[in-house]
């Protein structure tokens, strides 16, 4: 029977895209296991977000105070040492790196469960744990985002960007609501399990990575702290990264004290439950999901210098949505809570995509772990200060008040990048030689 021309378009389609995509590109199969055991490590360190607050709110019954503490814990790291970090991952294997950052994350989380079986589980250690956490993740984040460059083509940074910021929203969409629904069956301690379950399938696929990098032998290196300021001096001395850091670096400062009291502020206040709160953050992240589908979309037409400018806007009227859902019906709670972060989802994402493969394509390769580490330092620093402060002014001027700190700050948090010639600019510098240390010339930019 003869075959209708329809019956060959689809696969003819399909087969387009492979070939065309990252994934069918000839480098695609390194980047293939990359993004594989990513997306499996996401999905259980997604549902590590929402059990490991919760297991301080349930089990553990932590206060105001006590919730800041363990996010200024899980984030700590980025200011100890978040600097140096660069510089010794610019010294090894990355690949090395993340396998080690999972096997070490996936071995502390194992300590909750085990502890809690033997009645020994305390809030100190989880703060412990939550600390060997969040320097292992130091590492790997650096590592990881040290290491695409690598991988890819310089053109096509862009587009692993997006797939793997697609695996990041995908997890944020089955994550949390995976998490809430386990945490009901099973309860927060055994929930961790799948987290720990995540990173061993991290390191299966990262392990079949056949890339071998090439780095400086011992005798080339020099003093950790001039490798260190060279990452910082990179950072700093290019005028566009001085504003997106800001940004970013201010709106996590004011974020971190709305997330230390999320789930606290929807247990008891909002009384959504485990599982209303999973369903919630789940169904918001389904923006981020959508972000990261159109992010390349948004880019080629809005222009990449445009996209991180403006990307932020409409998540501002959103973060309010957060503290005006006290005192509202269990179901309004929950879907002012959903809509909120569906919409901060859609813009952060595309901000995100956008900025770091600026990053990535701008800065030289062998300065790619210190740049990594610089920016995270500044904006990921910012976290852990935040959250202190939101443990201090929830404790002392209750949760409402902190919330509403935290949408003021991040509402004044677009500032640096929306009063600058990004939102003028379509196309960005791929390289220092292109306006490196002064403010570039829009109309050259737009090309």
């Amino acid at each position: 029977m003869p075959v209708s021309p329809t019956e060959h378009a689809a696969p003819s389609r399909l087969g387009h895209w492979y070939r065309s995509s990252l994934v069918g590109h000839p480098a695609g199969r390194d980047f293939r296991q990359l993004w594989i055991g990513d997306t499996i490590s996401q999905v259980g360190t997604q549902i590590g977000t929402i059990v490991l607050p919760l297991l301080a709110v349930s089990v553990l019954g932590a206060d105001e105070f006590e919730m800041g503490l363990l996010l200024t814990f899980e984030k700590l790291a980025f200011l100890v040492v978040g600097l140096p970090a660069g510089a010794w991952v610019d010294r090894m294997r990355k690949r090395n790196v993340l396998i080690t950052g999972d096997v070490v994350r996936g071995l502390a989380l194992l300590a909750l469960p085990v502890a809690w079986l033997l009645g020994v589980l305390t809030f100190p250690l989880l703060l412990v744990v939550a600390t060997v956490v969040g320097v292992a993740t130091v590492f790997f984040d650096v590592a990881y985002q040290s290491y695409l460059p690598s991988l890819v083509p310089s053109s096509r940074i862009s587009e692993g960007n997006a797939k793997l910021q697609i695996s990041h929203s995908v997890a944020e969409v089955a994550g949390p609501g995976l998490g809430g629904v386990l945490v009901r069956v099973v309860g927060a301690p055994l929930a961790i399990l799948l987290d720990v379950l995540s990173f061993i399938g991290s390191v299966v696929f990262t392990l079949r990575i056949r890339h071998r990098e090439e780095f400086s032998p011992g005798a080339d290196r020099r003093r950790l702290h001039l490798e260190i300021s060279e990452g910082l001096a990179f950072v700093f001395h290019q005028p566009l990264l001085r504003r997106i850091v800001a940004t970013t670096a201010t709106s996590n400062l004011f974020g971190g004290i709305s997330s230390a009291l999320l789930v606290l502020y929807a247990i008891r206040h909002l009384a959504v439950g485990e599982a209303g709160l999973g369903l919630a953050l789940s169904i918001g992240a389904v923006g981020g999901l959508v972000g990261a589908l159109l992010a390349e979309a948004v880019i080629k037409l809005v222009g990449e210098g445009r996209s991180i400018a403006v990307s932020l806007l409409p998540t501002l009227p959103a973060l309010a949505l957060v503290p005006l859902a006290d005192g509202q019906p269990r179901p309004v709670a929950i879907a002012l809570l959903a809509t909120s972060a569906a919409v901060f989802g859609i813009g952060v994402v595309a901000y995100n995509v956008a900025q770091v493969s600026f990053r990535q394509r701008l800065c030289p390769k062998p300065l790619l772990g210190r740049m990594n580490a610089s920016v995270r330092f500044v904006v990921w620093g910012t976290m852990p200060i935040g959250a202190f402060l939101g443990g201090i002014i929830g404790s002392r001027y209750g949760v409402l008040a902190a919330l509403w700190v935290g949408v003021a700050g991040q509402s004044l948090a677009v500032l640096p990048v929306l009063l600058s010639p990004l939102v003028r600019m379509r196309d960005l510098p791929t390289d220092l030689d292109q306006h490196g240390d002064e403010e570039p010339d829009p109309h050259v930019a737009n090309g």
